[in-house]
């Protein structure tokens, strides 16, 4: 009977138990991997044989037997070099270098091994914490440099391991492995304020400001329109540092993207700051909502639980753009290729920038804008209406003139609009707990109708909008969601006329130029 060895295989951002098993036959020697391998699993072969050589052991090649690796389940794709440490320990049992115990039931491997029997970093340590955990196993090892990152997790025994020789002699009771503390997330939170992204640094734009404050505290998306030069680009990147801080579960979630994508650093192995996303425009819908041969997370789950920045956003292919529309929708993306479907979260706030027009002079009183009304038309309609209709904040950024760029008063800092977005966020925090939401613009109908009730007044100039501009059910919704935060902020508990018409403003004095 083969002895089992477990790993992990993530899937997504999901995670699988993986069987390792290695049978010895009489035969000439031959090393063969079964199980749907993929390039980098078959070359395991020479890693394992010189990794197990250079450790001390006695390496496949010298036994003069025909070995035979099953990775299960069979109908599953193994792809990626993390079966290396499973695959020698499996061996080294099936060869009687290794006695079985109890250990190899209760404990998953996993780890990239290099010809010398180092263990190199992989990706998805946290998902298979987060799975070992989840199946009852009590330990996991894995290479050092993804321990930080495993032990997140609370009640799993997490091995941190430098090489292979190490681990064997562990599991001989030569030298035990320590077992590596939790991670304290405390540890590696920071502020994400910086004094070259504040807001008082920029001068006037107070339009744009308060609309930034109203995407942070509601979690809504904005477009700014204005031409080259005016603060769209500052203003985004001054976003991050008024949203509130990630929560634990929040961190939990981004890292586990992170650590997928490969994009973890050993230093820093956990995100605490809210992501920050800025794709160029010449980037595909591939590369924006994810997929490829292994299918990986795109910009839009990269940027899960913080900000897609879009700028020159009618540059962007027409196709990048509609792919847009589901996430901004329904908060995930659902990713389908002939090697399965992969469902990715994408909650993030789309702050998008652009110019009036191609030459980007319209509306600047000091620069004559050479497009024609055709070409106006064209470069707007790049960005459809049912795309528009997501964008809850629309505001002109305009150009400044010397007396405003002059001006020596500063307005609020990005703390101080912080400390009015906590606010706002504390409100909506009591207002949701018993849903499964954390800010107003994920509110659904149902939500919406309990928690955005109206002044009458408020009801009068709601119907006068629906029948003047005749928006949409979903631009309907939206303006009420909008209108809910502006409540919020000025910290009243029903949606009075002002707050109302404040939030329509950022979108129906749009509604003749799209």
């Amino acid at each position: 009977m083969s002895p089992k060895v477990y790993s992990s295989s993530p899937i997504g951002l999901d995670c699988r138990i993986i069987e390792v098993e290695v049978d010895l036959n009489i035969g000439l020697h031959c090393f063969n991997i079964v199980g749907l391998p993929d390039a980098a699993v078959n070359e395991a072969r020479e890693r394992v044989s010189s990794a197990i050589k250079n450790s001390g052991a006695e390496p496949p090649r010298q036994t003069n037997r025909r070995v035979i690796v099953n990775l299960a389940p069979a109908d599953l794709k193994k792809e990626g070099p993390s079966y290396d440490l499973p695959i020698a320990i499996s061996f080294l049992l099936a060869s009687k270098q290794l006695p079985y115990s109890k250990i190899f039931n209760q404990s998953i491997f996993l780890g990239e091994l290099s010809l010398n029997g180092e263990l190199r970093p992989v990706k998805g340590a946290l998902l298979s914490s987060l799975m070992a955990k989840e199946n009852k196993f009590k330990n996991i090892f894995l290479p050092y440099e993804n321990a930080k990152e495993a032990a997140l997790v609370k009640g799993i025994n997490i091995f941190g391991v430098h090489t292979l020789r190490e681990l064997l002699d562990h599991l001989l009771g030569i030298k035990e492995l320590n077992c590596f503390p939790p991670t304290n997330i405390k540890q590696y939170q920071q502020e994400n304020l910086s004094a070259d992204l504040d807001l008082k640094l920029i001068k006037g734009q107070n339009s744009a400001k308060r609309a930034l404050i109203i995407s942070a505290a509601g979690g809504h998306n904005l477009l700014m329109i204005g031409p080259p030069g005016s603060g769209k680009t500052f203003l985004a990147k001054t976003l991050p540092t008024i949203l509130p801080p990630l929560t634990f579960n929040e961190a939990i979630e981004s890292t586990k993207i992170y650590s997928v994508a490969g994009l973890l650093s050993p230093s820093n192995p956990i995100i605490t700051i809210r992501p920050f996303r800025s794709p160029h425009h010449t980037s595909s819908s591939v590369a924006l909502v994810g997929g490829g041969t292994h299918i990986k997370p795109g910009e839009i789950t990269l940027a899960h639980r913080g900000i897609l920045f879009l700028d020159e956003f009618p540059e962007f292919r027409r196709d990048v753009l509609e792919s847009l529309r589901q996430p901004l929708e329904d908060g995930y993306i659902t990713v389908s290729r002939s090697s399965g479907t992969v469902l990715f979260p994408a909650k993030f706030i789309l702050v998008a920038a652009m110019n009036p027009c191609p030459c980007g002079n319209k509306g600047n009183p000091y620069k004559t804008c050479i497009c024609s009304p055709g070409q106006i038309l064209r470069y707007r309609r790049k960005i459809s209406g049912p795309l528009m209709d997501r964008i809850d904040l629309q505001v002109n950024v305009p150009f400044l003139d010397y007396q405003h760029l002059s001006n020596q008063n500063t307005s609020y800092s990005s703390q101080e609009a912080k400390n009015k977005v906590m606010q706002a966020r504390q409100i909506q925090r009591e207002r949701f707990k018993n849903d499964q939401i954390i800010a107003n613009s994920e509110m659904e109908n149902r939500q919406i109708k309990k928690y955005c009730p109206l002044t009458n007044k408020a009801k009068i100039i709601l119907k006068n909008l629906v029948d003047q501009y005749h928006i949409s059910a979903r631009a309907y919704y939206r303006i009420l969601k909008v209108a809910r935060t502006i409540a919020d902020l000025r910290n009243k508990e029903v949606i009075d006329d002002i707050s109302l018409a404040s939030a329509a403003s950022f979108r129906l004095d749009k509604q003749d130029e799209y």
